[in-house]
């Protein structure tokens, strides 16, 4: 008869069965991550209150410090939650449990409830085991719901776990991210410029919380502008959501008509939201165009 050893290389052949419960957990740990989560799928440990003692966990795919533990499609759990007392607040804590018999090494999954203390006053959580399965640990506890409890009655349950997106969706996301990054449109109202000055060409959106800002301007008839001073394009500080987290260089230029004579022109945004240039030399048009990181 063949002796096996243990291999390292899991996703190999090696004359017979050969893959440890800590290699596959330790491979998935690598993969999934090290804490506790349902994985995306099916009902994701769904939680239904049937009566004032009793509550329902639909089917989910746990991964346990690396341990999937799977609630087969369409099965559910109903656990029990002791009576609450007339005048006195409590909360529970619905655990999905890990053991591992230290003799024959078994490991084992099930529902629990870790019952917290009544309380006249505001209700505090009870502690739950929280070991290292990595190092060998034969207990461990996933938390799974807070069920507040006030008197004789269940006032709500609370998430207490993560749901671990699938590839297919996080793929999703990173292909199609129209409908997560909103792009909104400013008018020139919002931006406040000066009324002596006159503005050929305007745009400013803002992305998540990128702005982005263009305008073209010139001073009217009678405004005099001095070279290597600093003049303020506002009159007062943009709209709130487009002032920057910290003070931002933008670029511009001066420049005739048709963009001859140009030079470059120091401008800025502060957070205040006033924005400020100052030219080396007069000039008939200054174009600005910047952007920057919204404080919100």
């Amino acid at each position: 008869m063949a002796n096996f050893v243990n291999t390292t290389l899991m996703d190999g052949y090696a004359g017979g069965p050969h893959i440890t419960e800590k290699q596959s957990g330790l491979a998935n740990q690598a993969i999934i991550g090290e804490a506790d989560y349902v994985l995306e799928g099916g009902q994701n440990a769904k939680a239904q209150v049937l009566t004032n003692n009793s509550i329902r966990i639909f089917d989910a795919v746990y991964s346990i410090q690396g341990r999937r533990d799977v609630i087969a499609a369409n099965d559910y759990t109903d656990v029990t939650i002791t009576n609450g007392s007339q005048g006195m607040n409590r909360n529970d804590i619905i655990v999905r449990r890990y053991r591992k018999n230290s003799l024959s090494e078994i490991e084992s999954t099930e529902y629990a409830v870790i019952k917290g203390t009544p309380s006249t006053g505001t209700a505090t959580d009870p502690s739950v085991t929280e070991g290292d399965i990595r190092t060998g640990a034969v207990l461990h506890e996933m938390k799974l719901y807070r069920v507040r409890i006030e008197g004789l009655n269940i006032v709500s349950v609370d998430q207490l776990f993560t749901v671990l997106p699938s590839m297919a969706t996080i793929n999703k996301d990173l292909v199609d991210t129209s409908d997560k990054i909103a792009v909104k449109s400013y008018k020139q109202a919002d931006m406040h410029l000066q009324s002596f000055y006159n503005v050929s060409a305007f745009s400013a959106y803002k992305v998540g919380r990128e702005v982005h800002f263009n305008v073209s301007l010139d001073p009217k008839s009678g405004t005099t502008l001095l070279a290597n001073k600093l003049y303020a394009i506002t009159s007062a500080a943009i709209a709130t959501d487009l002032r920057p987290a910290v003070l931002t260089h933008i670029q511009c230029v001066g420049c005739g008509q048709s963009w001859e004579n140009t030079c470059a022109v120091m401008a800025y945004v502060d957070t205040n939201g006033m924005i400020y240039f100052s030219t080396p030399a007069t000039r008939a048009f200054y174009k600005f165009h910047g952007i920057w990181i919204a404080a919100n």
